[in-house]
């Protein structure tokens, strides 16, 4: 029997188990025109935690916050929760599709009350010590969009 001088990849949902900080967010249109979403702005501070039990926590802040900020409009975006005064976070369970390259979560607590239950679908990927997640989802006036959040491995 021969062995394989490569060692072989371990699975995404063991890669992706660790903690998270977001290095870019960003939405783009169809035309691949870049949107920025108002409640975050272009360049949130986040961080990201999975765990080997299946729990996870997101927590999001504008980094430009300011006391008066408005919460994001209720309308119902598809594949994404609501920020409100420039802040989300949420928390809950997570399950990994090794073959699809997904992750789903479905939150248990969040900031939005309208968003508890809510499952969430993004595609994943590792490499080295980057995450890279994609979803599909929509602006605050509608308009579809991709989103695309790179993260780096900080634990």
């Amino acid at each position: 029997m021969k062995t394989s001088d490569t060692p072989s990849q371990p699975p995404l949902s063991a890669e992706l188990i660790g903690t998270w900080e977001l290095l870019s967010r960003e939405d783009n249109n169809h035309a691949g025109e870049r949107r920025i979403e108002p409640s975050l702005g272009s360049d949130p501070i986040a961080l990201l935690y999975f765990d080997a039990k299946g729990h996870f926590a997101a927590q999001f802040m504008k980094r430009q916050r300011v006391a008066d900020s408005e919460p994001a409009p209720l309308t119902k975006v598809p594949n994404n929760s609501r920020a409100r005064g420039g802040y989300d976070a949420y928390f809950g369970n997570y399950q990994v599709d090794d073959g699809l390259g997904t992750v789903s979560t479905t939150l248990v607590g969040a900031l939005s009350p309208e968003n508890v239950g809510q499952v969430y679908v993004r595609h994943i990927a590792v490499v080295g010590d980057e995450l890279t997640l994609r979803l599909d989802t929509a602006a605050s006036n509608g308009e579809p969009i991709k989103r695309t959040l790179r993260w780096k491995r900080v634990g």
